[in-house]
């Protein structure tokens, strides 16, 4: 993996950010090279649509759920293409918004109050503490390595009173890993594989979406909310607005499987570019399968940090203890 000599300097991105690793007919991002499993082709932006209207449909039109009313600084850690940033700074003209990660934003275009920066939110962050109103986190599953820290930093950067809210979705499905169809068994393999992956081979977890709402409680987060949601795969259901959101959660199947797999089968399974093309193409028909009922879960965790007088403070030496014992 490539590590610039100082983690904070600009200094590397002539070199690093603006060189592509190329493997497998996907390209990949140079800056902290490998220490993130998507692609960042002409591809994978494309999927990126499909995602960012998914989300989109999940909040009913919304771009986030925090009681956030007019912000003024936002932070979009992980942008990929940068379509949320460029919503938010449409809607919110006043406001600036940054937007990182560790590939150059391909946007071409792009209101005049957001601002792509080329960085990697698992170091320490460079921008002022105490600084937003809003930091927005959006499917970095299996991309943090300790999740609690990026929590705790997330705070430190927020104002008093600002909000963090980070979404994702489940890798594992309402598959039976115990069944013998061969749908299930289909799902129940790639889940299994990714959280072997993810867990043992490159210390990330794949599984963040069971532990956020705990995340932002260890964080000193307050006013935590948890809203679970679900990403039907193909058009099963007969409620109309989740049968919409099905046609797109296949597609998000379709279009991101081989960008989700490539990556990980090959450098931590040992799996051929023959195996995993292989692989893709048995999933891709359990997916267009319309027999099948499966869904994928997603929730959406937001938090306030307190402002100082409502932070508890611990009692003082001279205060007295007393212990209870319960029976």
């Amino acid at each position: 993996m490539h590590t610039p000599s100082n983690p904070h300097s600009g200094q590397s991105l002539a070199s690093s950010v603006t060189r592509y690793r190329y493997e497998n007919g996907r390209r990949y991002h140079a800056f902290r090279e490998g220490s993130y499993y998507a692609p960042n082709d002409d591809a994978y932006a494309r999927y990126e649509t499909v995602v960012h209207h998914l989300w989109l449909l999940t909040l009913e039109d919304k771009l986030f759920l925090a009681p956030v009313e007019n912000p003024q600084m936002v932070l979009d850690v992980g942008t990929g293409t940068g379509l949320w940033a460029i919503d938010m700074a449409d809607s919110f003209p006043s406001a600036e918004i940054i937007a990182t990660d560790l590939s150059p934003t391909q946007a071409t275009t792009a209101p005049p109050n957001v601002r792509f920066e080329v960085d990697d939110a698992r170091s320490e962050w460079t921008h002022p503490e105490n600084s937003f109103d809003l930091v927005h986190v959006r499917g970095l599953t299996g991309c943090i390595r300790d999740w609690p820290e990026f929590y705790r930093e997330t705070y430190k950067h927020l104002k008093p009173g600002g909000w963090f809210e980070h979404l994702e979705f489940s890798c594992d499905t309402n598959a039976d890993p115990n069944s013998t169809a061969y749908a299930d068994k289909m799902y129940s393999a790639f889940s299994a594989a990714v959280f072997s992956v993810g867990e043992e081979k490159t210390g990330m977890t794949f599984q963040t979406i069971k532990h956020m709402k705990e995340y932002m409680e260890g964080a000193g987060f307050v006013d935590i909310v948890e809203k679970r949601f679900i990403w039907p795969i193909g058009p099963w259901p007969s409620d109309p607005h989740l049968k919409e959101m099905g046609r797109w959660g296949e597609r998000n199947w379709i279009d991101g499987f081989e960008s989700w797999v490539m990556a990980l089968y090959t450098r931590f399974l040992g799996w051929t570019y023959a195996e995993v093309q292989a692989f893709v193409a048995d999933m891709k028909s359990v997916v267009r399968d319309r027999k099948n009922q499966y869904y994928q879960s997603v929730r959406c965790v937001y938090g306030r940090k307190p402002f100082p007088h409502e932070i508890p403070h611990p009692p003082s030496s001279s205060s007295s203890t007393h212990t209870i014992s319960q029976t």
